[in-house]
């Protein structure tokens, strides 16, 4: 015997708060190790054009230049042009606060 769906015992469909779904977005965003160590030198050095991040990270150009449009698109980052370069730098101090946390809460997994 089945129990028939009726209005009053339907699921009512949550909608998620505006700024649970921006942090989401911001913590998708940063779901990445490359995203976060670009953060991580921008944080320690104010900024950084895509030469310097290449030459840091040790990774091809295109994917930096990638991971990169990534952090903009969600505005974690900017880049100023500056002749044939831009230099990118973090929109606030909190993105690198998170990742700060986020690394010092994995290296306690770590003990």
């Amino acid at each position: 015997m089945s129990a028939s769906v009726t209005p009053s015992t339907r699921p009512v469909a949550r909608t998620v708060p505006a700024d649970v779904q921006a942090a989401s977005e911001l913590l998708a965003a940063l779901a990445s190790p490359l995203r976060m160590s670009i953060v991580t030198l921008l944080d320690e050095h104010g900024s950084r054009c895509v030469h310097q991040l290449v030459d840091a990270l040790g990774v091809p150009q295109p994917l930096v230049s990638q991971h990169l449009r990534v952090l903009r698109d969600t505005g974690l980052v900017t880049g100023v042009r500056r002749h044939r370069e831009v230099d990118y730098r973090l929109v606030d101090g909190h993105v690198a606060h998170i990742v700060r946390d986020a690394l010092a809460h994995a290296a306690h997994g770590t003990d």
